[in-house]
């Protein structure tokens, strides 16, 4: 599996893997229940650069992620704007927005065996009532490992067309990234079945 676990020796690195998702999801709750008006996409911005800043991976790291995600916030306002104002579809944006990026200060934070384990020692007492707590950790783990990985194979694309010299567009950008995002899906199919997951 693809892991964009950067190593450090934060307090965030060293915060066990369950409290943490914990409290981060607890945070993307709140940021979500905000209401549509600008104060809100204010404070939307404001959570999730004060948590890149607070868990030690800077500003530097913040835009990286933005940029990754920017078709994301593009096609998310876009199709916003079209139904509603300026203001809710920006404060929407900027939720959705600061749910992505607290996600990835997840994954880059903690390793993937590591969200596992905290994911499945969770989901243990509901085994009594049929739950398969391993598959449903790993289902929870690559899911929240899915936006930053195509974030990722999103600019390999753009920079691969950049580098032969190719005009940007969105069609153009499409087929590629969904021809690169479908071999990563069936790579990640054929690893999880030679592990014996079904």
């Amino acid at each position: 599996m693809v892991t964009l676990y950067r190593p450090g020796d934060g307090w965030m690195h060293r915060a066990p893997a369950g409290p943490k998702a914990t409290v981060l999801l607890a945070v993307v709750l709140a940021v979500s229940f905000l209401p549509s008006t600008w104060w809100a996409a204010g404070v939307a911005a404001a959570v999730a650069v004060l948590g890149y800043l607070i868990c030690g991976l800077g500003l530097r790291e913040l835009a990286r992620q933005v940029l990754a995600v920017r078709w994301v916030i593009v096609i998310t306002l876009g199709g916003q704007l079209i139904f509603l104002d300026a203001e809710p579809a920006v404060a929407n944006t900027a939720r959705v927005l600061a749910a992505i990026l607290l996600a990835g200060m997840l994954v880059l934070t903690t390793r993937v065996a590591a969200l596992l384990d905290a994911f499945e020692r969770g989901l243990r007492p509901f085994e009594r009532l049929g739950v398969d707590a391993q598959r449903i950790a790993l289902l929870l783990a690559v899911t929240i490992n899915t936006v930053p990985v195509l974030a990722r194979l999103a600019t390999g694309v753009r920079e691969a067309q950049r580098a032969r010299g190719a005009r940007a567009g969105i069609v153009g950008f499409v087929v590629p990234f969904l021809v690169v995002s479908l071999k990563h899906a069936d790579d990640l199919g054929d690893a999880l079945t030679a592990r014996g997951v079904r």
